[in-house]
């Protein structure tokens, strides 16, 4: 093409060049949003939604290590899985006690065996990750390949993560059709950031956000409108929770709730969330 024979085109295609340019050009001006501005987003993400089935209950421990739970939405549980457990697993060991059904433990940080008392309770000197790999002399793996691994893959699952921080990476990466296998996912976040964000948001496709209570051992001015940086968090899947649209907004703490450290202050409720 050339100017003299189209010059319509060619102020046309010129015209189009510089359109781009100006979007690519106001888009690099575009302020990124603040670590405040993420965390204010994160705050509206993690506002609790009422079920009209889901009776909570508490499973595992008094303080630490104790999750809130839809009790009566457990019934089709067929496997549980436990990540980052340490030397106890008060939570795996009553779900498999109460179910009736095997707890694959996961920990290959602690060298400690919890022991179940009653209940079923395999232990897997593995951790999870977004691949398979051994690092440091650790194996890791997938969500997905040991569900599989475990001849999970078709069953109904309930799950508790608490992995200081690595839960960010595993649960983005982990295809839709796992999570979708999960009726219940009892976690504790660590973090505020643009990556815990994304990692809410990715869930919450698939469950509905039913509690969260903050970790008094995490309590942090710096982390307002957000009362600590840690946060315990029950996510419900979509398939079995009903929302009641009706219902009061919840208040926190509820009556079920405990500190992680029996002996501190406790941090609950959110800050002003402006826009």
């Amino acid at each position: 093409m050339t100017v003299t024979r189209h010059p319509a085109r060619f102020l046309a295609f010129l015209i189009f060049l510089l359109l781009v340019a100006a979007l690519t050009a106001a888009a690099s001006l575009k302020p990124r949003p603040t670590a405040r501005h993420i965390r204010q987003q994160l705050a509206k993400e993690l506002q609790p939604v009422v079920l009209k089935n889901c009776t909570l209950e508490r499973v595992g421990g008094v303080y630490d290590g104790g999750y809130l739970m839809c009790g009566n939405l457990l019934g089709d549980v067929e496997s549980s899985y436990s990540y980052g457990i340490g030397p106890w697993d008060e939570w795996g060991c009553q779900i498999s006690a109460r179910l009736r059904v095997p707890v694959h433990q996961y920990d290959c940080f602690d060298p400690g065996r919890p022991v179940c008392w009653s209940g079923l309770a395999v232990f897997h000197d593995e951790c999870i990750g977004d691949r398979r790999a051994r690092i440091e002399g650790r194996a890791f793996d997938t969500l997905q390949n040991q569900i599989l691994r475990n001849g999970d893959g078709g069953k109904t699952l309930v799950a508790k993560i608490d992995i200081e921080g690595a839960e960010e990476t595993l649960l983005v990466a982990a295809p839709g059709r796992v999570l979708d296998r999960i009726d219940q996912l009892a976690m504790e976040i660590h973090g505020t950031n643009r990556d815990f964000l994304r990692m809410v948001l990715r869930l919450k496709r698939h469950f509905y956000l039913v509690h969260v209570h903050f970790n008094n051992q995490a309590c942090d001015s710096k982390s307002r409108p957000l009362p600590a940086w840690a946060y315990q968090v029950l996510f419900v899947n979509k398939r079995i929770g009903v929302p009641d649209p009706a219902a009061s907004p919840v208040v926190l703490p509820r009556s079920l709730d405990a500190p992680d450290w029996f002996m501190g202050r406790d941090c609950q409720g959110f800050g002003p969330i402006e826009p």
